[in-house]
């Protein structure tokens, strides 16, 4: 593979942005220079004063294939990832057909996804009742770890579990030495603000704060009793932080990660019928919204991933608007890295604080971070162009997912990913007329 020299006035490394080049040799990054470093006969990216960084490593994705392909697929959602500056993605182990819970199951997941990915992608594996015998041969298989339901999945093929069952999983996982993560709502009493089906405070009100607050009690407690590496997914009630705040304060492997669409939507602002909006667990109230930033300054919220959880159009009941019926799950994988970008600043966070959250702190977690995640010397040369000062209204045209549904349609967001670099080869790009073109697809599967 030839070199390639990447040169930005506003490279960032480390603690801060800086002009830099940076040499890339056979897929890796090998030196850093001055900007003014030029090698004659070798490619050049110059990013000018636009800013190079690593390319976004997202741990949280439902790409579906094989067996329900028609919502998404690894073409079209590896496609959408790398022109939203997404480099890595982890493949949930549900609502594929049949779920990553065995090996077999995650033979086929491997299969289905080789030749078809433009970035490179990993495998969750899952935990439900009945699997425990399959979770060591998994892990030795490379998946980064497994997921479960503490509340029903919404597939029957991904069945939820209950203490029981996770006292007989999480001695495996640790031993192991790989994470269970959790989507974390505990089902109890509602109390309904409305009975009108088109109104998101009535489906608001069916899965209320308390759900996640005493599911995460919950966990807490059994990783304090099994020392098992344990990670709340999608947290989206600020309730749950206190208790947060005291099983790290009491040391705990216990991690939690939040998503763009709890960052950036509020319940206020959802209009009746407006399903798109629908996910498990809900977008809450701007004071909730407020609070996870805090989190998130305070350390409590370790990182952020997108929870890209598409279908099909019919399932989202656009026409009927019925939040209690609709297909819960938001389309954001694309946009993820834009809409925290827009609306970080807000709360005194800023460029170094964007890879960390959204890069270097989810590599990390998954152990992949001597590879990814950051711009240092023997890493993978995973490198976005991101224009952070470029404000674009979203449009149907620039959806790369497999469907156009997503409420970040019409929005306007900060911050345009002109160019993703894996591995040192140029995957996407826009050209002056900012169309986007694609390379064949390059992707592989990464190992622990």
């Amino acid at each position: 593979m030839s070199k390639l020299l990447i040169k930005s006035r506003r490279m960032l490394k480390g603690p801060g942005v800086q002009p830099l080049a940076m040499l890339v040799d056979n897929s890796r990054i090998q030196s850093f220079h001055e900007y003014t470093y030029t090698v004659p006969g070798l490619k050049v990216i110059d990013a000018g004063d636009k800013v190079a960084m690593a390319g976004i490593v997202d741990t949280h994705a439902h790409i579906n294939e094989p067996g329900r392909t028609e919502w998404e697929g690894f073409e079209s959602a590896t496609r959408a990832a790398a022109s939203g500056g997404i480099t890595t993605v982890i493949d949930m182990p549900l609502n594929s057909i049949p779920a990553t819970t065995s090996k077999s199951a995650l033979k086929e997941k491997r299969q289905a996804a080789q030749g078809k990915c433009s970035i490179d992608y990993g495998f969750w594996g899952g935990v439900v009742p009945g699997n425990a015998g399959e979770l060591e041969g998994m892990v030795a298989d490379n998946i980064m770890g497994a997921k479960c339901f503490l509340c029903n999945s919404g597939v029957p093929e991904f069945e939820h579990v209950g203490a029981d069952h996770l006292k007989n999983a999480m001695p495996i996982l640790k031993k192991c030495g790989v994470p269970l993560i959790v989507h974390a709502e505990l089902e109890g009493e509602t109390k309904l603000l409305s009975n009108l089906p088109n109104d998101y405070q009535t489906y608001l009100a069916s899965r209320p704060d308390d759900f996640e607050v005493r599911a995460i009690a919950m966990m807490i407690e059994l990783c304090r009793q099994t020392g098992c590496k344990t990670h709340i997914v999608h947290l989206s009630s600020a309730e749950a932080l206190p208790l947060i705040r005291q099983a790290k304060k009491d040391g705990l492997p216990f991690t939690v990660e939040t998503c763009p669409h709890y960052l950036i939507f509020n319940a206020e602002e959802i209009a009746q019928g407006h399903t798109h909006f629908k996910c498990a667990p809900p977008i809450r109230h701007l004071k909730n919204q407020k609070a996870l930033w805090q989190g998130i300054k305070e350390g409590l919220i370790d990182f952020i991933v997108s929870d890209h959880s598409p279908c099909t159009p019919a399932l989202k009941l656009m026409e009927k608007g019925n939040f209690l019926e609709a297909w819960g799950g938001i389309a954001g994988l694309q946009f993820s890295l834009s809409a925290v970008w827009t609306q970080m600043q807000e709360y005194g966070l800023h460029l170094p604080d964007l890879t960390r959250l959204m890069a270097a702190n989810t590599a990390r977690f998954i152990g992949l971070d001597k590879k990814k995640g950051r711009l240092d010397i023997g890493l993978d040369a995973d490198v976005i162009i991101f224009d952070d000062q470029k404000t674009y209204t979203v449009v149907s045209e620039q959806v790369f997912h497999r469907h156009k549904i997503t409420p970040y349609q019409n929005r306007q967001l900060k911050g345009r990913v002109e160019r993703t670099i894996l591995r040192g080869q140029e995957i996407f790009w826009l050209d002056s007329e900012e169309r986007a073109h694609f390379a064949a697809p390059v992707g592989l599967e990464v190992k622990r």
